[in-house]
């Protein structure tokens, strides 16, 4: 079974939300997304100061096997984007919700994190 800290909220779309840090969110993906890709070898960031409404795509993940979109669980601006991940992109197989994480969203104010999943919602939708 895969990992799902019950610290984090989860999206449909397999990534991971840590709102710890009031006003910021830190996005990555799951550790059964990064399962299902495979091998990482490439991730398009996006770009600090990028606006991102909820649904819309940040950047993408490229694995031996496939290239999936990211998507913004949350409005935002992207505060900052992990950088060691154009060098390391396998740091999201090895530990996808620590040095793996992709990007850090300032929240705009209409951010509504009751559309994200718990960890329970989450594990309930993978056995789906």
């Amino acid at each position: 079974m895969s990992a799902i800290p019950n610290n984090l909220k989860y999206t449909e779309d397999h990534e991971w939300v840590d709102l710890s840090t009031k006003g910021k969110a830190r996005i990555g993906i799951t550790d059964y997304a990064q399962k299902q890709l495979g091998d990482i070898v490439f991730v398009e960031l996006p770009k600090a100061g990028q606006k991102f409404e909820t649904g819309e795509s940040f950047g993408t993940v490229e694995s031996v096997k496939s290239v999936s979109d990211l998507f913004a669980p949350l409005p935002g601006t992207v505060a900052t984007a992990n950088e060691e991940l154009n060098e390391e992109p396998e740091l999201i197989n090895t530990d996808p919700y620590g040095d793996g994480w992709i990007m850090e969203l300032t929240l705009d104010g209409s951010a509504a994190p009751a559309e994200l999943l718990t960890a329970a919602q989450y594990k309930a939708h993978l056995s789906e």
